[in-house]
């Protein structure tokens, strides 16, 4: 902590020092002016805590010091050291924050207590600039998410504007007297592979990025605002509201800064100029068509709009045309087979004029629907989490891949279609072994019979074959013995049931095969590491 002493006269600053225990204190610095000059100038580079000052002094007397600091040093705690005893000094000293006025000639106990005041008093303050900086600080970091939520739903709800009209006037510059606006979108379903696979474990610090890139030629000239869409994860919402006829020149100067930044450029859709608040969402609109309907089989340009007319895709390729040729290939397992039905299928694409993110999405959802259907049938059987890899669910960011120069690449798309048919027709075969292969029927009925007293011996009676044979044929496919394996599903279906508070340990017990509660409790800690008791809190309080 540091300390000014201000006065003209020598020996009274030699005396403040001489009569306070500064390290006392946790003073370390104690600087010295002659004048308020000086005085104003030390305050300007050392900025001390606490400042002692004289009020009559040549140049810049203590009263016009008192005032600059209550100007320029507000949190500086001041004292007053005056050999006047003036009713009008004191009054002056109070009313520009000083926190005490003493007489000359100095009592100790004066100096050391008002010195004491203003520490405490300073330390107080510097609390509560502190929490408020902390504040400050959390306010920022959700600002943005804030904004995201307020504009999001400005576009469906205009009526939420006039409750936040003069908030968004104040910190978004957004003018209570503009009346038009219009909106652009900025997708990340179709953006270039280059910077697609740059943040592709981080689409997060890309949002923020080009958010951020957007703003810095939005927000400085007063033009508009760009935000996360919360309704849509994937896109950038831009609202334009001043010069909104330069609008397209304004996004193409965006998109040289992108380009600068991130060493890519992005496709925005457009929607006119329409009435605000009222149209947000037709102007909204409009852009989201503008991009879902351009094609990508040509560049002509980065900014798209929706009411220039554009050739339209016929309607009559289908994904349904190749369901049986594909069907077949499954059933037979035969992977060049399946290559060459996929090959056709893009071969059939490609020879398209127009390609729109619309029409794949289509197709998309047509093999979606195919795809579930041919598991259904292939795989009987199988469990969810098993077969959501086959479905390629995330559509629009697995078929929409553009190559350097923003043009549609189907060769990503060929490689995931032919990726998932091929494990597909894998699991198939797999699964046709498996019924005919007596362990896994051995497996099956564990499934089907965990809560009862199943032994080695009882298997082996009931499958006709030795206990011997069970054991090395059921450890070389599953690789744990049969015991452990019956032991791993009674703890899976313990788990569950564990969730219900209602079930009593020993009621859980017996519904999973164990008479004994003691010996259940036992094994459940063995494989997995707490007891039933202990994994049921951690269960429910998550």
């Amino acid at each position: 902590m540091k300390v000014l002493l201000v006065d003209d006269e020598k020996h009274v600053r030699d005396a403040i020092r001489l009569l306070v225990d500064w390290k006392h204190y946790g003073i370390d610095t104690i600087l010295e002016a002659s004048d308020g000059e000086a005085a104003v100038a030390l305050v300007g580079s050392e900025h001390p805590e606490i400042i002692m000052t004289d009020m009559m002094m040549p140049g810049m007397n203590g009263v016009k010091l008192l005032e600059w600091l209550h100007r320029f040093a507000p949190d500086a705690k001041t004292i007053v050291i005056s050999g006047h005893d003036d009713f009008s000094l004191l009054r002056h000293t109070v009313k520009f924050g000083g926190t005490d006025y003493i007489l000359k000639p100095i009592d100790p106990d004066q100096l050391n207590e008002a010195l004491d005041k203003a520490i405490q008093t300073w330390l107080k303050d510097e609390e509560q600039r502190h929490a408020n900086r902390e504040l400050n600080i959390e306010v920022n970091q959700f600002k943005p998410i804030y904004w995201d939520k307020l504009l999001s739903a400005l576009i469906a709800e205009p009526n939420t504007y006039e409750p936040v009209a003069d908030q968004l006037e104040r910190e978004l510059h957004l003018s209570r007297h503009v009346t038009t606006c219009r909106v652009a979108i900025l997708s990340l379903d179709t953006m270039e592979a280059s910077i697609k696979n740059k943040f592709s474990q981080n689409m997060d610090l890309l949002l923020f990025s080009l958010i951020n890139i957007c703003n810095e030629f939005l927000v400085p000239p007063q033009r508009g605002y760009a935000f996360r869409h919360l309704h849509n994860s994937n896109e950038i919402v831009l609202f334009l509201w001043s010069e909104p006829s330069q609008a397209e020149e304004l996004l193409a100067t965006i998109n040289d800064g992108i380009r600068t930044a991130l060493h890519a450029r992005v496709d925005f859709g457009i929607g006119r100029e329409h009435s605000f608040p009222s149209q947000l969402k037709l102007s909204y609109q409009e852009a989201r068509d503008a991009l879902r309907q351009r094609n990508l089989k040509s560049k002509e340009t980065w900014i798209h709009t929706n009411w220039l007319p554009a050739k339209v895709t016929p309607q009559t390729l289908t994904f349904h045309q190749f369901e049986e040729q594909i069907y077949l290939a499954l059933r037979s397992g035969n992977v060049e087979q399946i290559q060459e039905i996929v090959q056709l299928w893009i071969d059939a694409i490609r020879s398209c004029e127009v390609i729109t993110p619309e029409q794949l999405e289509h197709w998309w959802g047509e093999y979606r629907v195919m795809m579930r259907r041919w598991v259904q049938q292939l795989l009987p059987n199988s469990r969810e989490e098993e077969i959501h890899p086959l479905l390629l669910e995330d559509s629009v960011a697995t078929i929409i891949t553009l190559d350097e120069k923003g043009i549609l690449s189907l060769s990503l798309w060929q490689q995931e279609l032919t990726r998932s048919l091929v494990q597909l027709s894998k699991l198939h075969l797999e699964s046709q072994h498996k019924g005919n292969n007596v362990i896994f029927e051995i497996a099956s009925f564990l499934e089907k019979h965990y809560h009862e007293d199943i032994s080695l011996a009882d298997i082996a009676s009931r499958f006709y074959l030795s206990r011997e044979y069970i054991s090395r044929k059921f450890k070389q496919e599953f690789e744990v013995n049969l015991s452990d394996y019956l032991g791993q599903i009674r703890m899976s279906k313990a788990k569950v049931l564990l969730c219900n508070p209602n079930l009593r340990i020993s009621q859980v017990a017996e519904m999973v095969g164990y008479q004994d509660e003691k010996y259940f409790s036992k094994v459940f800690k063995k494989m997995s590491g707490m007891t039933p008791n202990e994994y049921r809190k951690t269960a429910n309080s998550i």
